[in-house]
């Protein structure tokens, strides 16, 4: 099927058509610059005016119509466990990976590199999300799989192709293809988040057997027997999973779809999970029957190894859910700025304009604080930048990811009847939006690692002291707001049970001292108030009396 032959009824659902979405969005540019991913900016704006086509949201929404199909067997019988995809898939996704979205940090490193990606990252989420979930995996697997850069059949063949700006989707061994794709297999059925329950069993395979098989190159192989509930995505060429060595303990291994020798891995991919969104992407159950797998890092260090991998991966999540605000809130502005009730347009109603302009604000800060983080991940050889990363990464995917589905609802709302069918995007963005909260780590994960990087260290309160003292003390609401804040944080951290307050009050403090120092005062003013001032509340539109909403509404998207 063509990706274009029904583009009339997608231009129907579409806000505008060609719209720049990087030159559109005054926040995410500012944001950009202050950061220091400014090199990125002409890629980033021939990536957006892209983005903003009618045929890329068409694109967006066949993918997720003509969701992914488990091919287990050939027509000979043969086992092949193929995923098979719609042409818009291969489409969206040679564009995330052609933008470096998957690896451009590790391929060009140097100063803004992490925050040049990040925009980027942020460009494409307000288009569709299900491509994002191996790009992100890829990504993250960089710094796990340079740890085994003694293997040659992992360093020599693979991080050539992992950072190729190629997308290469056959399924072939890796020296036959231009690009490459890492997913990742952790959790198992009877574990969930609680990895060191993981049942799967790793054995070292002897030597001699593992030169018979595969050659001189393949020493190191392991044989992998067990499960995994979540793998995704499947069609990617290898992945990282945890299994329990035999001796040393919970281990990270690499599992190639294709061994040295040119055959299948026994992967049997199960079924493919019927989710509630993301629905483009494939996720899988799967069964290792004797597959082959090789050490990434020490045996019994696949916590810490996992743990690097999920800093980026949980970066991506903050991300992804600020990319959907973004989205959300442009459907919202666009319906409300064309939409006329009582005489005139429904965005210059007051009591609509509450509502659109707290989404705004909420849009806004997740991306000031979105951006701020990925230049936390740019300078990791700075102590403080490195700690404060250690805070805000589970913080700020707790909170950010958490105010997304009532946003989504929000938005949604504006549009009304015309927002909850599946011709318009919102529908779509809405059940995208609870997964980031619940990947990589749920809400109370993440507010536990929070009590925990407050725990382990004195100086993860003084590197978040020291971001916040950036803004000074002449707003006397937010200079209130942080003394409580620090103060609270000077003993040990142990209420698990107020947990989630003390993650939310770190993003908000965090959010408002970027906005005093970076944005419009009408804006800094309407979040301290609305944020600080009072409690965020479980509603948009309770902004207090005073609020230039004419002012942010119109910095929040620029004329089209």
């Amino acid at each position: 099927m063509n990706a274009f032959d029904t583009h009339d009824v997608f231009n129907q659902a579409t806000p505008f058509e060609n719209v720049n979405l990087f030159a559109c969005d005054p926040a995410l540019i500012e944001a950009l610059l202050r950061e220091g991913g400014g090199a990125a900016l002409q890629e980033l704006d021939a990536l957006g005016e892209k983005l903003g086509r009618a045929e890329t949201y068409a694109l967006a929404r066949l993918a997720n119509i003509h969701t992914p199909e488990l091919q287990q067997f050939d027509r000979a019988g043969r086992r092949i466990d193929e995923v098979l995809f719609h042409p818009a898939w291969h489409a969206l996704m040679d564009i995330l990976v052609g933008a470096g979205a998957h690896a451009s940090p590790w391929a060009s490193p140097g100063p803004g590199a992490q925050v040049a990606r990040a925009a980027a990252y942020l460009l494409v989420g307000q288009v569709e999300n299900g491509t994002q979930c191996p790009v992100t995996m890829t990504y993250a697997s960089v710094p796990a799989l340079r740890q085994a850069l003694e293997l040659p059949q992992i360093a020599a063949r693979w991080l050539p192709k992992i950072l190729s700006r190629t997308y290469d989707p056959r399924s072939l061994p890796v020296e036959q293809k231009r690009g490459a794709l890492v997913g990742m297999g952790m959790t198992e059925k009877q574990g969930g988040s609680d990895v060191r329950s993981n049942t799967t069993r790793a054995v070292p395979v002897p030597p001699d057997e593992a030169r018979a098989l595969f050659g001189d190159e393949a020493g190191g192989a392991w044989r992998i027997v067990g499960h995994k509930w979540f793998f995704s995505a499947p069609q990617c060429d290898a992945h990282l999973i945890l299994a329990q060595a035999e001796e040393g303990g919970l281990s990270c291994f690499f599992l190639p779809r294709y061994l040295p020798d040119g055959s299948r891995n026994a992967i049997r991919v199960q079924r493919l999970k019927d989710k509630l969104g993301n629905r483009s992407n494939a996720s899988s159950e799967v069964e290792f029957t004797n597959a082959y797998g090789w050490l990434v890092g020490q045996p019994g260090r696949g916590i810490p190894t996992i743990l690097e991998m999920a800093s980026h991966t949980r970066l991506d999540c903050v991300l992804g859910s600020t990319a959907i605000l973004r989205a959300a809130l442009t459907q919202a502005l666009h319906h409300a700025r064309q939409r006329a009730v009582f005489g005139k347009p429904l965005a210059e109603q007051p009591l609509m304009q509450n509502v659109l302009a707290d989404l705004a604000l909420e849009s806004e800060a997740a991306t000031a604080f979105a951006l701020r983080l990925a230049r936390c991940f740019d300078e990791k050889e700075d102590p403080q930048q490195a700690m404060l990363a250690r805070v805000l990464t589970p913080a700020g995917k707790y909170w950010i990811c958490k105010r997304g589905p009532g946003f989504g609802a929000e938005a949604m709302e504006v549009l009304g009847g015309t927002g909850y069918v599946e011709d318009a995007p919102l529908a779509r963005l809405y059940r995208e939006l609870p997964v980031n909260s619940i990947w990589e780590g749920s809400g109370n994960v993440m507010c536990l690692d929070v009590l925990r990087a407050f725990g382990k260290s004195p100086a993860a309160r003084d590197a978040l002291a020291a971001e916040l003292a950036l803004a000074g003390d002449a707003d006397a609401a937010f200079a209130e707001y942080r003394t409580r804040l620090l103060s609270e944080l000077d003993g040990p951290q142990t209420d698990e049970f107020g947990a989630r307050q003390l993650s939310e009050r770190i993003v908000l403090a965090v959010q408002a001292a970027l906005l005093l120092r970076h944005a419009p005062p009408f804006i800094a003013q309407a979040f301290l108030q609305s944020r600080l001032v009072q409690a965020p509340g479980g509603a948009y539109g309770r902004l207090p009396a005073g609020t230039d909403c004419a002012a942010i509404l119109a910095r929040a998207l620029r004329e089209y």
